[in-house]
Protein backbone atom coordinates (compact mmCIF):
# COMPACT_ATOMS: atom_id res chain seq x y z
CA UNK A 1 0.00 0.00 0.00
CA UNK A 2 1.25 3.22 -0.48
CA UNK A 3 2.28 5.53 2.27
CA UNK A 4 0.44 8.49 3.57
CA UNK A 5 -3.02 9.53 4.88
CA UNK A 6 -4.93 8.35 1.28
CA UNK A 7 -4.20 4.52 1.99
CA UNK A 8 -6.58 2.02 2.16
CA UNK A 9 -6.24 -1.37 2.33
CA UNK A 10 -7.27 -4.08 -0.34
CA UNK A 11 -8.96 -7.13 -0.03
CA UNK A 12 -6.49 -9.76 1.00
CA UNK A 13 -6.03 -13.41 2.06
CA UNK A 14 -3.41 -13.93 4.94
CA UNK A 15 -2.35 -10.90 4.60
CA UNK A 16 -0.65 -8.54 7.42
CA UNK A 17 -2.92 -5.61 9.09
CA UNK A 18 -3.86 -3.30 6.64
CA UNK A 19 -2.88 -0.73 9.16
CA UNK A 20 0.63 -2.14 8.85
CA UNK A 21 0.31 -2.55 5.03
CA UNK A 22 -1.10 1.16 4.72
CA UNK A 23 1.77 3.06 6.31
CA UNK A 24 5.13 2.64 7.81
CA UNK A 25 4.77 2.65 12.10
CA UNK A 26 4.75 6.16 13.61
CA UNK A 27 8.56 7.05 13.66
CA UNK A 28 8.48 10.95 14.16
CA UNK A 29 8.26 10.37 17.63
CA UNK A 30 12.05 8.80 17.97
CA UNK A 31 13.69 11.65 15.93
CA UNK A 32 15.44 12.78 18.07
CA UNK A 33 17.27 9.75 19.27
CA UNK A 34 17.89 9.56 15.32
CA UNK A 35 20.24 11.81 15.49
CA UNK A 36 23.15 9.49 15.31
CA UNK A 37 21.45 7.76 12.59
CA UNK A 38 20.79 10.74 10.57
CA UNK A 39 24.72 12.19 10.85
CA UNK A 40 25.81 8.13 9.45
CA UNK A 41 23.10 8.50 6.77
CA UNK A 42 24.25 11.83 5.87
CA UNK A 43 28.23 10.64 5.49
CA UNK A 44 26.40 7.17 3.64
CA UNK A 45 24.80 9.83 1.10
CA UNK A 46 28.29 11.39 0.65
CA UNK A 47 30.30 7.94 0.14
CA UNK A 48 27.36 7.29 -2.27
CA UNK A 49 27.80 10.44 -4.56
CA UNK A 50 31.52 9.93 -4.66
CA UNK A 51 30.87 6.09 -5.74
CA UNK A 52 28.00 6.99 -8.64
CA UNK A 53 30.60 9.83 -9.84
CA UNK A 54 33.14 6.89 -11.31
CA UNK A 55 29.88 5.07 -12.91
CA UNK A 56 30.05 5.01 -16.55
CA UNK A 57 26.86 6.89 -18.31
CA UNK A 58 24.82 4.37 -19.63
CA UNK A 59 23.11 4.99 -23.13
CA UNK A 60 19.20 5.91 -23.11
CA UNK A 61 16.38 3.87 -24.45
CA UNK A 62 12.66 5.05 -25.22
CA UNK A 63 11.05 5.24 -22.29
CA UNK A 64 8.76 2.29 -21.45
CA UNK A 65 11.27 0.35 -23.94
CA UNK A 66 12.71 -3.15 -22.38
CA UNK A 67 16.42 -2.61 -21.30
CA UNK A 68 18.30 -5.16 -23.19
CA UNK A 69 21.08 -7.23 -21.49
CA UNK A 70 23.99 -5.45 -23.77
CA UNK A 71 23.07 -1.93 -21.86
CA UNK A 72 23.98 -4.29 -18.59
CA UNK A 73 27.43 -3.20 -16.16
CA UNK A 74 29.31 -5.09 -14.04
CA UNK A 75 28.27 -4.37 -10.56
CA UNK A 76 29.89 -1.61 -8.82
CA UNK A 77 31.37 -1.79 -4.88
CA UNK A 78 28.26 -0.72 -2.52
CA UNK A 79 31.09 1.80 -0.08
CA UNK A 80 30.77 -0.19 2.94
CA UNK A 81 29.84 2.27 6.05
CA UNK A 82 33.12 2.38 8.93
CA UNK A 83 30.92 2.60 11.92
CA UNK A 84 29.16 -0.58 13.36
CA UNK A 85 25.70 -1.61 13.06
CA UNK A 86 24.34 -3.96 15.88
CA UNK A 87 21.15 -3.89 14.27
CA UNK A 88 19.67 -7.79 14.53
CA UNK A 89 16.04 -8.11 14.35
CA UNK A 90 13.73 -6.46 12.10
CA UNK A 91 12.75 -3.84 14.79
CA UNK A 92 15.99 -2.78 14.80
CA UNK A 93 16.17 -1.97 10.82
CA UNK A 94 12.61 -0.38 11.32
CA UNK A 95 14.20 1.91 13.72
CA UNK A 96 16.41 3.13 10.86
CA UNK A 97 13.51 4.49 8.73
CA UNK A 98 13.93 8.06 9.01
CA UNK A 99 17.63 7.82 8.03
CA UNK A 100 16.66 5.65 5.11
CA UNK A 101 13.96 7.57 3.82
CA UNK A 102 14.44 11.57 4.64
CA UNK A 103 11.53 12.36 2.65
CA UNK A 104 9.47 9.90 5.38
CA UNK A 105 7.88 8.33 2.31
CA UNK A 106 8.73 4.56 1.31
CA UNK A 107 6.48 4.24 -1.97
CA UNK A 108 8.40 2.20 -4.41
CA UNK A 109 11.97 2.67 -2.97
CA UNK A 110 12.74 -0.64 -1.45
CA UNK A 111 16.38 -0.12 -3.12
CA UNK A 112 16.81 2.32 -0.51
CA UNK A 113 16.86 -0.79 2.23
CA UNK A 114 18.75 -2.47 0.43
CA UNK A 115 21.26 -0.04 -0.25
CA UNK A 116 21.26 0.43 3.97
CA UNK A 117 21.47 -3.60 4.67
CA UNK A 118 24.15 -3.79 1.79
CA UNK A 119 27.08 -1.09 2.78
CA UNK A 120 26.61 -2.92 6.03
CA UNK A 121 27.11 -6.47 4.68
CA UNK A 122 31.10 -6.97 5.36
CA UNK A 123 29.61 -6.82 9.28
CA UNK A 124 26.89 -9.46 9.20
CA UNK A 125 26.89 -12.91 8.67
CA UNK A 126 25.45 -14.27 5.65
CA UNK A 127 22.55 -15.31 8.08
CA UNK A 128 21.63 -11.79 9.54
CA UNK A 129 21.94 -10.50 5.83
CA UNK A 130 19.11 -12.37 5.08
CA UNK A 131 17.13 -12.49 7.72
CA UNK A 132 17.37 -8.58 7.60
CA UNK A 133 16.17 -8.89 3.73
CA UNK A 134 13.00 -10.33 4.71
CA UNK A 135 12.25 -6.88 7.11
CA UNK A 136 10.70 -4.97 4.18
CA UNK A 137 8.26 -5.79 1.24
CA UNK A 138 9.93 -5.10 -2.04
CA UNK A 139 7.01 -3.68 -3.61
CA UNK A 140 5.63 -1.16 -1.72
CA UNK A 141 8.76 -0.11 0.67
CA UNK A 142 6.43 -1.32 3.76
CA UNK A 143 8.40 -2.62 6.76
CA UNK A 144 7.61 -6.32 7.32
CA UNK A 145 7.79 -8.79 10.15
CA UNK A 146 8.19 -12.24 8.22
CA UNK A 147 5.83 -15.30 9.12
CA UNK A 148 4.58 -18.11 7.26
CA UNK A 149 1.28 -16.20 6.28
CA UNK A 150 3.27 -13.56 4.52
CA UNK A 151 5.43 -15.97 2.65
CA UNK A 152 4.97 -16.16 -0.94
CA UNK A 153 6.73 -18.48 -3.78
CA UNK A 154 7.30 -16.99 -6.75
CA UNK A 155 9.28 -18.76 -10.28
CA UNK A 156 10.21 -15.30 -12.09
CA UNK A 157 12.24 -14.79 -15.14
CA UNK A 158 16.15 -14.72 -14.79
CA UNK A 159 17.38 -11.00 -15.87
CA UNK A 160 20.42 -12.88 -18.19
CA UNK A 161 17.11 -14.86 -19.99
CA UNK A 162 18.51 -18.55 -18.65
CA UNK A 163 14.97 -19.49 -17.52
CA UNK A 164 13.31 -19.15 -14.68
CA UNK A 165 14.41 -18.99 -10.85
CA UNK A 166 11.92 -20.13 -7.74
CA UNK A 167 12.30 -18.66 -4.29
CA UNK A 168 10.37 -16.93 -1.25
CA UNK A 169 9.47 -13.35 -0.87
CA UNK A 170 7.36 -11.88 2.38
CA UNK A 171 5.29 -8.77 1.49
CA UNK A 172 3.19 -6.51 2.71
CA UNK A 173 -0.20 -7.60 1.17
CA UNK A 174 -1.10 -10.00 -1.91
CA UNK A 175 -1.71 -7.26 -4.63
CA UNK A 176 2.28 -7.55 -4.41
CA UNK A 177 2.53 -11.10 -6.18
CA UNK A 178 0.65 -9.34 -8.98
CA UNK A 179 3.43 -6.09 -9.68
CA UNK A 180 5.91 -8.62 -8.94
CA UNK A 181 4.88 -10.68 -11.52
CA UNK A 182 4.30 -8.27 -14.36
CA UNK A 183 7.75 -6.59 -13.50
CA UNK A 184 10.75 -7.37 -11.58
CA UNK A 185 13.13 -10.11 -12.69
CA UNK A 186 15.92 -12.01 -10.92
CA UNK A 187 19.56 -11.66 -11.06
CA UNK A 188 23.00 -12.40 -9.15
CA UNK A 189 24.92 -10.29 -6.73
CA UNK A 190 28.08 -11.99 -5.07
CA UNK A 191 28.50 -10.29 -1.84
CA UNK A 192 30.72 -9.93 1.40
CA UNK A 193 29.78 -10.75 4.00
CA UNK A 194 31.61 -11.59 7.58
CA UNK A 195 31.37 -15.24 6.63
CA UNK A 196 33.10 -14.56 3.24
CA UNK A 197 31.55 -14.25 -0.36
CA UNK A 198 28.76 -15.47 -1.51
CA UNK A 199 26.37 -15.35 -4.54
CA UNK A 200 22.58 -14.05 -3.51
CA UNK A 201 19.28 -14.00 -5.57
CA UNK A 202 17.96 -10.59 -6.19
CA UNK A 203 15.00 -9.39 -7.84
CA UNK A 204 15.43 -6.37 -9.74
CA UNK A 205 13.87 -3.22 -12.34
CA UNK A 206 15.58 -1.24 -14.71
CA UNK A 207 16.44 2.38 -13.70
CA UNK A 208 13.66 4.90 -13.71
CA UNK A 209 16.24 7.16 -14.19
CA UNK A 210 17.20 6.60 -17.74
CA UNK A 211 14.26 8.70 -18.08
CA UNK A 212 13.72 11.19 -15.31
CA UNK A 213 11.46 12.81 -17.12
CA UNK A 214 8.46 10.47 -16.39
CA UNK A 215 8.60 11.06 -12.80
CA UNK A 216 6.73 14.33 -13.20
CA UNK A 217 4.49 12.81 -16.08
CA UNK A 218 0.72 13.22 -14.51
CA UNK A 219 -1.81 10.35 -14.18
CA UNK A 220 -4.59 9.21 -12.46
CA UNK A 221 -3.73 7.13 -8.86
CA UNK A 222 -6.90 5.31 -7.43
CA UNK A 223 -6.16 6.42 -4.15
CA UNK A 224 -5.85 10.42 -4.70
CA UNK A 225 -8.12 12.60 -5.74
CA UNK A 226 -7.15 14.75 -9.34
CA UNK A 227 -3.49 14.16 -11.29
CA UNK A 228 -0.12 13.64 -9.04
CA UNK A 229 3.32 12.10 -9.95
CA UNK A 230 5.61 9.40 -9.42
CA UNK A 231 7.68 12.79 -7.68
CA UNK A 232 4.73 13.70 -5.20
CA UNK A 233 3.73 10.31 -4.58
CA UNK A 234 7.35 8.05 -4.54
CA UNK A 235 9.57 10.87 -3.39
CA UNK A 236 12.59 8.96 -3.16
CA UNK A 237 13.01 8.28 -6.20
CA UNK A 238 15.74 10.35 -7.10
CA UNK A 239 18.50 10.65 -9.54
CA UNK A 240 21.53 11.62 -9.74
CA UNK A 241 23.49 13.82 -12.15
CA UNK A 242 24.98 11.00 -13.31
CA UNK A 243 21.50 9.09 -14.50
CA UNK A 244 21.78 6.42 -12.02
CA UNK A 245 19.16 6.16 -9.28
CA UNK A 246 20.59 7.20 -6.34
CA UNK A 247 21.64 4.82 -3.99
CA UNK A 248 20.43 1.71 -6.06
CA UNK A 249 22.63 -1.15 -5.43
CA UNK A 250 23.03 -2.87 -8.66
CA UNK A 251 23.15 -6.99 -9.73
CA UNK A 252 25.58 -8.30 -11.54
CA UNK A 253 23.67 -7.66 -14.85
CA UNK A 254 23.36 -4.06 -14.03
CA UNK A 255 19.87 -3.83 -12.37
CA UNK A 256 18.59 -2.38 -10.05
CA UNK A 257 18.15 -4.23 -6.85
CA UNK A 258 14.85 -3.87 -4.89
CA UNK A 259 14.89 -6.80 -2.46
CA UNK A 260 16.12 -11.08 -1.93
CA UNK A 261 14.69 -13.98 -3.44
CA UNK A 262 14.50 -16.43 -1.06
CA UNK A 263 15.66 -19.96 -1.37
CA UNK A 264 13.45 -22.56 -2.42
CA UNK A 265 14.44 -25.80 0.00
CA UNK A 266 16.47 -28.04 -1.75
CA UNK A 267 14.83 -31.12 -2.84
CA UNK A 268 11.61 -29.46 -3.18
CA UNK A 269 9.18 -29.55 -5.85
CA UNK A 270 8.14 -26.38 -6.55
CA UNK A 271 5.52 -26.44 -8.80
CA UNK A 272 2.15 -25.61 -8.16
CA UNK A 273 -0.05 -29.07 -8.03
CA UNK A 274 -3.71 -28.18 -7.02
CA UNK A 275 -6.47 -27.90 -9.62
CA UNK A 276 -8.29 -24.23 -8.46
CA UNK A 277 -6.85 -21.39 -7.04
CA UNK A 278 -8.05 -20.77 -3.11
CA UNK A 279 -6.21 -17.07 -2.23
CA UNK A 280 -5.29 -17.64 1.52
CA UNK A 281 -4.26 -21.63 1.27
CA UNK A 282 -1.39 -22.73 2.77
CA UNK A 283 1.14 -25.00 1.29
CA UNK A 284 4.31 -27.15 3.24
CA UNK A 285 7.15 -28.27 0.99
CA UNK A 286 10.35 -29.04 2.63
CA UNK A 287 9.72 -28.34 5.68
CA UNK A 288 8.86 -24.66 5.16
CA UNK A 289 4.88 -22.91 5.13
CA UNK A 290 4.04 -20.56 2.29
CA UNK A 291 1.40 -19.63 -0.51
CA UNK A 292 1.49 -20.04 -3.98
CA UNK A 293 1.68 -17.11 -6.16
CA UNK A 294 -0.98 -19.26 -8.72
CA UNK A 295 -3.66 -18.90 -5.85
CA UNK A 296 -3.99 -15.24 -6.36
CA UNK A 297 -4.00 -15.30 -11.00
CA UNK A 298 -7.93 -15.21 -10.80
CA UNK A 299 -7.45 -12.14 -7.89
CA UNK A 300 -4.34 -10.13 -9.93
CA UNK A 301 -6.49 -10.58 -13.22
CA UNK A 302 -9.52 -8.79 -11.40
CA UNK A 303 -7.25 -6.53 -9.64
CA UNK A 304 -6.12 -5.18 -13.47
CA UNK A 305 -9.83 -4.89 -14.56
CA UNK A 306 -10.12 -2.71 -11.87
CA UNK A 307 -7.72 -0.40 -12.37
CA UNK A 308 -5.26 -1.51 -9.54
CA UNK A 309 -7.53 -0.40 -7.16
CA UNK A 310 -5.18 -2.09 -3.97
CA UNK A 311 -2.08 -3.06 -2.90
CA UNK A 312 0.31 0.45 -4.17
CA UNK A 313 -1.88 1.13 -7.00
CA UNK A 314 -0.46 2.36 -9.99
CA UNK A 315 2.95 4.05 -8.01
CA UNK A 316 4.99 0.57 -8.14
CA UNK A 317 3.79 -0.02 -11.66
CA UNK A 318 4.59 3.38 -12.61
CA UNK A 319 8.23 3.26 -11.50
CA UNK A 320 8.64 -0.34 -12.43
CA UNK A 321 7.56 0.33 -16.32
CA UNK A 322 9.40 3.06 -16.94
CA UNK A 323 12.57 1.11 -17.97
CA UNK A 324 11.17 -2.38 -17.73
CA UNK A 325 14.08 -5.35 -17.76
CA UNK A 326 13.53 -7.52 -20.50
CA UNK A 327 14.99 -10.98 -19.68
CA UNK A 328 17.14 -12.43 -23.00
CA UNK A 329 14.68 -14.58 -25.00
CA UNK A 330 11.97 -13.43 -22.68
CA UNK A 331 9.03 -11.43 -22.45
CA UNK A 332 7.69 -8.98 -20.28
CA UNK A 333 4.59 -9.38 -19.01
CA UNK A 334 1.84 -6.00 -18.08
Amino acid sequence: MPAGPASRHGPGAAALPAALCAKAPGWKARLARLIPAAARAAMARRLALLAAALRPHRASVAAGSPVPRALAETAPEVPQVSELWAGSTCSDLHYEYDGIFPHGNRNAASHLWSWFLLERAEQMTSEKLVDMFRCFCAVSGSPTRPSDFNRYKLTLPKADGSGTHAGFMHYCCWPCVCDTQDFMKVDTRTVKTADGERTYHFTVLGNPCEHPEELKKPFQDGFMQGDVTLAMTAPEISCDSDGALHKAPLSDNGYVIIGMLFDFPDGADPAWDSDEPVPGRVTTRGGVRYQDEAEYSSLCRERAANGYDSGMGEIFRRVAGITPVAAVGGEIHQ
